[in-house]
């Protein structure tokens, strides 16, 4: 088990790492970098750029331990046939048009490269703030018999907190990683936390990195594969009403 708060994760006393899988939300460019999203929107970075350290170090724990690594990305298609009105204003609000900003096909769209992303890690390509929407994200998950889901990314109260909500309604088993995660605003990171652990844990529970990777550890380390590299698994998000 993995010491949490209000209580050590998961309920059952349960950690399979089969069962299992380290969620990195959103560590891309266009949120990290000072010529993306954030930065454009007067952002301090620093707090979204502190977590990478940790979240290397859980991904390193996850990978030792056979736990399914899922990185996510958020951007949308060049041609923006999959953006409601409602999402192009706000994006001419933010001085975002004619740039490639939060679309795939600009640069800021790939995950930072100080993550390390390896060849068998998942990788679910979306439009919304939830990983769950208009994704293959749970049927991948399903098809992996994959029940618990540990958080990390940015941001902790947009990306991270949708995902988890509607995770937990999914009746997934859900661990957020507050020093993994972060905001470029601190009281929003900071409320987002708290809403994790009131009613005895409605959207699960909290536990920062040390605990996370002391917990995963005690699982054992995984057995080498025989097999060669495989190509990294991309799911992306259909256009809407396809």
């Amino acid at each position: 088990m993995i010491k949490a708060t209000p209580f050590d994760f998961p309920y059952d006393g349960r950690l399979v790492a089969g069962n299992t899988a380290l969620v990195v939300i959103d560590l891309q460019q266009d949120f990290l970098s000072t010529t993306g999203y954030f930065a454009r929107k007067g952002y301090d970075l620093s707090p979204l750029r502190a977590i990478l350290p940790a979240v290397n170090r859980l991904i390193s724990a996850a990978r030792k331990a056979g736990v399914a690594i899922v990185h996510t990305r958020q951007g949308y298609r060049a041609d923006m046939a999959d953006m409601t009105p409602y999402e192009k204003w706000r994006r001419k609000r933010s001085g975002l048009d004619d740039t490639d900003v939060l679309l795939r096909s600009g640069a800021g769209f790939q995950i930072v490269p100080e993550i390390d992303v390896a060849p068998h890690d998942i990788i679910v390509d979306k439009t919304c703030n939830s990983a769950f929407t208009y994704t293959d994200f749970e049927l991948v998950l399903r098809a992996r018999g994959i029940t618990h889901l540990m958080f990390s990314g940015c941001t902790t109260d947009v990306c991270v907190h949708t995902t988890l909500r509607e995770a937990c309604d999914r009746n997934f088993q859900c661990l957020t990683i507050p020093d993994a995660c972060a905001s470029g605003d601190k009281y929003a990171h900071e409320a987002a936390l708290h809403m994790v652990t009131v009613e005895d844990g409605v959207f699960g529970v909290l536990a920062d990195s040390h605990a996370v990777i002391e917990g995963l550890s005690r699982l054992g380390d995984r057995p080498e594969t025989t097999e060669g590299p495989q190509p990294a698994a991309h799911v992306s998000a259909p256009s809407r009403g396809g």
